[in-house]
């Protein structure tokens, strides 16, 4: 999703700006409702502490981790605000938004890079069986459409339909 962002945002709106600001509100809403809401609290309640627990050593790195969690939803809700200044208020509001935008694109993909090669190896290393069946259960039930993993969820399986079928292509399926 972050990737298909950045694209939209390099390609700019074009001549059509309604779907281009449909897809990123869409997009920016999806960050908002499923990783803010349901996967970060999961990991804040249920793998960090059990990983820190294992392995002390790994502290500055969750608490890394969970100032960017605190902070991540009043971020992703300054995006969608000043998406909004652009879209009613015209091309001015443009910087403002495509520079927070990349901004947060970044923080949040190397938020990810220190999960996916610190916490995530160290996990699978000091958490037992039963640890991974309770996170196993826990993560399940968030049915992100875009894992491929899971059965999706039909609330966000629609709204990821939404988005590819509006992105244009080669982002989504929309018109170019």
């Amino acid at each position: 999703m972050l990737r298909s962002m950045r694209m939209m945002v390099d390609r700019g709106p074009g001549d059509n700006p309604e779907q281009f600001f449909n897809v990123l509100q869409a997009m920016l809403f999806y960050i908002d409702e499923f990783p803010e809401r349901l996967h970060h609290p999961k990991e804040s309640n249920l793998l960090f502490p059990r990983v820190v627990r294992a392995s002390p050593s790994l502290m500055a790195a969750v608490e890394r981790l969970e100032s960017d969690h605190m902070n991540g939803e009043k971020a992703v809700r300054e995006l969608q605000h000043l998406l909004l200044a652009w879209e009613l208020l015209g091309e001015p509001r443009r910087p403002a938004f495509t520079e927070q935008c990349k901004q947060y694109i970044a923080f949040y993909l190397d938020h990810m890079r220190l999960e996916e090669t610190v916490i995530l190896p160290e996990a699978e290393k000091v958490l037992t069986d039963a640890d991974w069946k309770e996170l196993d259960a826990a993560f399940e039930k968030n049915c992100d459409p875009l894992t491929g993993k899971y059965p999706p969820d039909p609330a966000y399986d629609r709204l990821f339909t939404h988005i590819v079928m509006r992105a244009p292509a080669p982002i989504g399926l929309g018109s170019s």
